[in-house]
């Protein structure tokens, strides 16, 4: 069960090459989807792939309104929507099979070979790194917008009720991405650890062994869409605080 981290050098710096090879598969998916939904837009009645798009941001939307007011979170819309619908494949791509069936198994460019290697892919939200990332960058959008919103009044609620407070109110902000980013990963790297140990068992392949890895698939595709709203949901709940006025 063990796999070796594949690792790709760049000067001085050194990247997941599984991870990022992964999340650009991802990121490729999402953009072919979406492509595909907007390609015959159309006010009247709309195909399959612009009803789900048009859901997926009336979803967002109306989270948004609910947690603030939609004038200041409208530009915060686009990103939800992205974020929700990459979380959610990158959560389920770990449950894909492995469809290159071994045929780079002899390709030793960028370490191919190793990087595919497997019944099955791995979900880039399963690295820390990239839920850390993920983290990082809604606590930065966070900032940003309360600064946007309330200029200079918002570093005021860090001394709110009282100085002595500052440390306290520091050290939320600075556990909020932490939280965000070992959920996430905890939760889909522990599905991808289960699922390997259950494909491991004798007899998976046959009855009675079908019926328990259908059950923890199934449960896997719960959990990975539960996480990737859970994230979402935060990410709004947080920029709410920070634009509101009170």
């Amino acid at each position: 069960m063990h796999e070796e981290t594949v690792l790709w050098h760049l000067g001085n710096m050194t990247f997941h090459g599984k991870t990022l090879m992964m999340t650009w598969m991802v990121m490729a998916i999402i953009l072919i989807f979406v492509l595909l939904g907007v390609r015959s837009l159309t006010s009247g009645k709309p195909g399959k792939m612009q009803n789900f798009l048009e859901w997926a941001i009336d979803f967002v939307r109306k989270l948004v309104s609910d947690n603030m007011s939609l004038e200041k979170g409208r530009s915060l819309i686009g990103y939800l929507v992205t974020l929700i619908l990459f979380i959610f494949v990158s959560n389920m791509f770990g449950l894909l099979p492995n469809f290159t069936f071994n045929l780079l198994h002899n390709v030793e460019f960028a370490q191919l070979d190793k990087i595919f290697e497997g019944s099955s892919w791995m979900s880039p939200t399963a690295d820390i790194n990239t839920t850390a990332a993920l983290a990082i960058l809604t606590m930065i959008i966070v900032v940003s917008m309360g600064i946007k919103n309330q200029g200079s009044h918002y570093f005021k609620h860090f001394l709110e009720p009282n100085p002595l407070f500052l440390l306290i109110h520091v050290i939320d902000l600075l556990s909020k991405p932490m939280t965000l980013a070992f959920r996430l990963f905890g939760n889909i790297y522990a599905g991808e650890v289960l699922i390997k140990v259950i494909m491991m068992l004798p007899g998976i392949w046959v009855l009675p062994g079908i019926l328990p890895d259908s059950i923890w698939l199934a449960f896997s595709v719960f959990i990975g869409a539960i996480q990737s709203y859970v994230f979402t949901v935060l990410t709004t709940a947080y920029v709410a605080q920070a634009v509101a006025e009170e």
